[in-house]
């Protein structure tokens, strides 16, 4: 599942275009909508879908977790990737539709942008007020408001392991496992430490190591470990994500696989002690 720098660049590449200008979606107006698996539409028919969004302009493109959203004149269309999701701005009339494009939007300079999604389980919705789905999100890590007084705070709230707790998308907006597993070995933290045990100066490096290892992955275009997110170079610079068996960049120690709330998780054992 793309995490928040994969979303990040998407929405980047769509909105300032990925070869020109031309390809970009902010004031391109929507003259159709095409439905091509409808399970794809999380709260309207096909043909309400259809006939709502035509008509509709794109006024920005930005992203809140690992949703992506798109402000329309009256609406919001928000898109959720999931495990295989991805989106593309091409021409009409030189590219086919795709075998496995499940929502396609005909836009007004004869190009399209469609939602390709092989396994079927990404979704877009079309609301009036997106905070009827994004509402429900934590804050985003890089919210300047969010200090390390505050994640302290939200850490000592709950009594959870760390790794479940940082992936719960209610507590902390845009976390899946690759970035989760770089931040705690970065930070020295194990994943099975309980989040209220946690001291101010370690939530401050965890805080910290958290924006670092998103910042860097935004800054190479997120992780390519997959057929699906093309152009990204993270994965060539994973710590320990991935690397069972190899040898810890930090302390020379040997990477361990375990499972932590049914995910594989990778650590250094020696960088991340466990806890009593």
């Amino acid at each position: 599942m793309p995490e928040l720098p994969e979303v990040e660049t998407i929405a980047r590449v769509l909105r300032e275009g990925a070869k020109s200008a031309e390809d970009a979606l902010v004031g391109r107006r929507i003259e159709s909508a095409e439905v091509l698996w409808p399970r794809t539409l999380a709260n309207l028919s096909p043909q309400a879908f259809c006939v709502q969004i035509s008509g509709q302009t794109f006024q920005a493109v930005t992203r809140r977790g690992k949703f992506l959203v798109f402000p329309l004149n009256s609406d919001t269309l928000l898109i959720h990737l999931r495990m295989s999701g991805d989106m593309r701005v091409e021409g009409i009339q030189e590219n086919p539709v795709l075998k496995h494009d499940r929502l396609v939007l005909n836009l007004d300079n004869k190009n399209r942008l469609a939602f390709n999604d092989t396994r079927k389980f990404g979704r877009a919705w079309l609301l009036a007020n997106p905070q009827e789905v994004l509402g429900s999100l934590g804050p985003e890590p890089f919210d300047p408001t969010l200090d390390a007084n505050v994640f302290m705070e939200m850490l000592k709230a709950h009594n959870r392991q760390l790794k479940p707790l940082l992936m719960d998308q209610s507590f902390l907006a845009g976390l899946g496992n690759i970035y989760t597993d770089e931040a705690l070995h970065l930070a020295k933290l194990h994943p099975l430490r309980l989040s209220d045990s946690l001291s101010l100066s370690e939530a401050e490096k965890l805080l910290a190591a958290i924006r670092a290892v998103l910042t860097e992955g935004i800054q190479r275009n997120g992780a390519s470990i997959d057929w699906v997110y093309r152009g990204g170079d993270f994965q060539n610079h994973f710590h320990v994500y991935g690397r069972t068996g190899e040898i810890c960049p930090e302390c020379g120690g040997i990477i361990e696989r375990l499972v932590v709330g049914q995910r594989g998780t990778h650590i250094c054992p020696k960088c991340q002690p466990k806890p009593d």
